[in-house]
């Protein structure tokens, strides 16, 4: 998968990158003041963005295979919702941060939630 870096304030959201440097369909992992975050799009076009981090293994989620709206870790095959951030079996039984994402232009702008 690809890695965006460049990033821009403004207000609460943080422009993460355009949507022609995201996968057509899948994830990228992109670095927001230092928590990095995965930037994902599905088959219908929607942009979601979650904590790139798997709650089971620690490793990167953004390197995983995503199905519809779950992402499948790629080390012990994790699933989470990238709408929710619920494990859908184990081995993870702990969410995944969730983060707002709004679309302005071209231009894909992400909210980090607190955990």
């Amino acid at each position: 998968m690809s890695e965006v870096n460049e990033v821009s304030t403004t207000a609460d959201f943080v422009r993460v990158c355009s949507l022609d440097e995201l996968p057509t369909v899948g994830a990228a992992a992109a670095d927001i003041h230092g928590r990095t975050v995965a930037v994902i799009r599905t088959a219908e076009g929607e942009v979601h963005a979650v904590d790139d981090t798997c709650s089971h293994a620690n490793v990167s989620l953004s390197e995983g295979e995503l199905d519809g709206c779950t992402l499948e870790c790629w080390l012990h095959g994790s699933r989470f919702d990238i709408r929710t951030g619920d494990p859908s079996g184990p081995p993870a039984i702990t969410p995944i941060a969730v983060h707002t994402v709004k679309i302005e232009g071209d231009d894909v702008y992400v909210a980090l939630t607190e955990n």
